[in-house]
């Protein structure tokens, strides 16, 4: 007769670490970069944490949130130390602006959620703190550069989503292709503007992003803001 197997004790089971925001937040960042953005829920991280979906709402109270703090915590990674030497303060602001561009860029579906997603934690913050300090450099009223951080923001997320969408779409070459050939060859009779602005039109690709930072700030520092003293 085979002797019964003596069950083991939960008391001896090694205790699971407790639970915290920045722990779940951590899983989160590791499984997104491994398998995107898309994996990354609340049901996922009970598994991966080894808990049920309910113990995390304590901690993060939906799905969009969760999203959110995975977005700050990338921020971290967005070069805000470029500072003095030779640099304008112009010159560091595009730079910041670009780190934070390229940063969404690696990450195409965060830089889609992050179009709706409002992040609040430090590295968000720090990066405010650093456009704010920059744009007020400019001597713009305090009302243009607090405005002005909103639209540069938005400007480089949207062209984050955009580029790294398509770069990951297999048809948006095709895409491309078809739309330049149209532009091309468009009839200057009935499309006279875009003959006279060809091949001007699609040209600059590597350039027009630092150029469109350079559109927003003259534009931010030179419009006053409405109602607005001064």
């Amino acid at each position: 007769m085979t002797a019964r197997k003596e069950p083991a004790s939960r008391r001896e089971r090694p205790a699971k670490p407790a639970l915290s925001r920045q722990w779940i937040v951590d899983t989160a960042v590791r499984i997104m970069r491994a398998e995107g953005l898309e994996k990354v829920t609340m049901r996922r991280l009970a598994q991966e944490l080894d808990t049920g979906p309910a113990s995390l709402y304590v901690y993060v109270a939906h799905t969009a949130e969760l999203h959110a703090a995975v977005l700050d915590a990338l921020l971290g990674e967005v070069d805000l130390a470029r500072e003095g030497g030779e640099d304008s303060w112009r010159e560091q602001l595009v730079a910041v602006l670009t780190s934070y561009t390229l940063v969404l860029f690696q990450h195409p579906q965060l830089a889609r959620s992050a179009l709706v997603a409002r992040p609040s934690g430090g590295n968000y913050l720090r990066l405010v703190e650093r456009i704010l300090d920059l744009l007020s450099r400019s001597g713009a009223a305090v009302e243009q550069v607090a405005w002005g951080v909103d639209q540069l923001l938005q400007s480089a997320t949207a062209t984050a989503a955009e580029q790294s969408t398509r770069a990951q779409d297999p048809a948006a070459q095709d895409d491309w292709d078809a739309l330049t050939q149209a532009l091309h060859t468009a009839d200057d009779s009935t499309h006279p503007a875009i003959k006279a602005h060809m091949p001007a039109l699609i040209s600059g690709a590597g350039a027009r992003l630092t150029w469109g930072f350079e559109v927003l700030i003259n534009g931010i520092t030179s419009t006053p803001v409405p109602g607005a003293d001064g």
